[in-house]
């Protein structure tokens, strides 16, 4: 399964766990966690969002299928990997959605990473501090309408999508490549 659950199941999920984030947080999260070299788990929640009191997802629900889609889309050699953001078509909301996604990714990166700071290659550098500056927009840095603003949009998520999978390249990947060598 490499198709992300819709982002209503995954936010009737995290109601139904009393995650208090959207869906859009929670996969951003995940990504980070997971590109940082975190390990995946049932309790994925509990340490993407740094609260141990988390109870664990259920075999089959739609966060355990988040966790198994996002892992599958970030080895995906066609480069298949998607965010999950919002099912508004509202500018703003895209925008607050994607904004929020880029915050929790840096998050779970920091958490994936225990704490220290992974080797990166000069593209990953630049790209981690490009996500940086992104998750300091919001909305309103948007006019209402236009199809500027979508393009724009449009722009800004394919950027993040490349520098995800740049980052799990460096840290991940590269690590798995390193081990094979020796």
């Amino acid at each position: 399964m490499t198709e992300l659950p819709s982002v209503d199941d995954v936010s009737r999920a995290s109601q139904e766990l009393g995650l208090g984030a959207t869906a859009a947080e929670l996969h951003g999260g995940l990504c980070g966690w997971l590109a940082a070299g975190g390990a995946p788990g049932n309790d994925w929640p509990a340490r993407v969002l740094a609260d141990d009191t988390l109870a664990p997802v259920a075999s089959g629900s739609a966060l355990a299928q988040l966790l198994e889609a996002t892992i599958k889309q970030l080895e995906d050699r066609d480069f298949a990997f998607e965010l999950l953001l919002t099912d508004n078509d509202d500018v703003a909301a895209q925008a607050d959605a994607m904004f929020s996604w880029t915050r929790s990714f840096l998050g779970g990166f920091g958490l994936g990473s225990g704490g220290r700071r992974p080797t990166l290659s000069e593209e990953g550098e630049e790209a981690l501090t490009d996500m940086a500056s992104l998750a300091r927009a919001s909305s309103e840095d948007f006019e209402a309408g236009g199809e500027d603003d979508d393009e724009a949009l449009s722009e800004i998520e394919e950027f993040i999508r490349v520098a995800v999978l740049l980052l799990h390249g460096d840290v991940v990947l590269a690590a798995r490549h390193r081990q094979r060598l020796n």
